[in-house]
């Protein structure tokens, strides 16, 4: 299951082509551009569960790091310094991780 059903195939285009260089990606901007941040509670939940590889109920640092191929197998991997920085923006309660409602809060924020 990939998470480019959740949202418009060109859209996704658009926001991969903008992130493609190392470095590159701003998830505020990747959300808005592929049009994740207006889709519904429900849509970003499926989302979530796409991207929690391990089914832990959670997004660790190993499944950010992947996160652009949840929406393109060809898509690149995160650098360190940008899985970094998704995990900090993400990571309220500062546990290390990603949880649902932290994920929407990005996602929409």
């Amino acid at each position: 299951m990939s998470c480019a059903g959740v949202v418009d195939a060109a859209a996704l285009k658009a926001a991969l082509d903008g992130c493609a260089a190392a470095d590159s990606f701003d998830h505020k901007t990747f959300f808005k551009a592929c049009g994740m941040s207006s889709k519904s509670a429900e849509d970003v939940k499926k989302a979530f569960l796409i991207i929690d590889q391990d089914n832990s109920g959670f997004i660790e640092e190993e499944e950010l790091k992947l996160f652009l191929q949840n929406f393109s197998a060809t898509a690149r991997a995160l650098t360190d310094k940008e899985t970094k920085a998704f995990l900090a923006a993400g990571d309220s309660d500062g546990d290390g991780k990603i949880g649902i409602e932290e994920f929407a809060l990005l996602v929409k924020g």
